[in-house]
């Protein structure tokens, strides 16, 4: 097996140091899983997709992470509740949806004070609200969401999935 050397700067030891604990002595395989992450990463990048944090579950406060690009996003903001859904396609080829459902009647005013920005940004409908029921479900292809999505929000995601967002074009 070839050996490689890699200098390391004095000020960056501490971290070669914690990463070899970790690995239990074996610093080349945490530099190798390193890389790997890196370059997939990477490459995920220079082909459109990006790091992706959803929230999940009762006020989203459980998180998944995957990469993927987003396909497109529709808002629904009644009398009654707020809706938002976003459909990503994952690196390998999956769609993602992620849907957000906050009611007004839960609206959290048990912090509410006129003094909060919060308070005011909330009231204003200024941003997404950060509370309900976040949702993401995982399918093989565009055609099982059908039914599941606001038909014309279908229809744009299908033709996504089916086209590039982008066409490059060499004029």
């Amino acid at each position: 097996m070839p050996n490689k050397t890699i200098y390391v700067a004095d000020d960056d030891l501490p971290l070669f140091k914690r990463a070899q604990e970790l690995v239990g002595g074996n610093l080349s395989g945490a530099v190798v899983t390193a890389l790997r992450r890196f370059i997939d990463l990477e490459e995920g990048r220079f082909e459109g997709y990006e790091e992706v944090v959803l929230g999940v579950g009762h006020h989203g406060v459980r998180q998944v992470r995957f990469s993927g690009a987003l396909l497109g996003e529709w808002r629904d903001i009644g009398e009654e509740k707020f809706e938002l859904v976003r459909v990503y396609r994952s690196r390998k080829g999956k769609f993602v949806m992620h849907s957000q459902v906050s009611r007004w009647v839960d609206y959290p005013t048990e912090k509410a004070s006129l003094k909060d920005w919060r308070t005011w940004r909330r009231a204003l409908g200024v941003g997404d609200p950060d509370w309900g029921e976040f949702e993401m479900e995982i399918v093989d292809s565009v055609e099982e969401l059908e039914g599941k999505l606001p038909e014309r929000f279908y229809e744009r995601i299908a033709d996504l999935a089916a086209h590039p967002k982008i066409e490059e074009l060499d004029i």
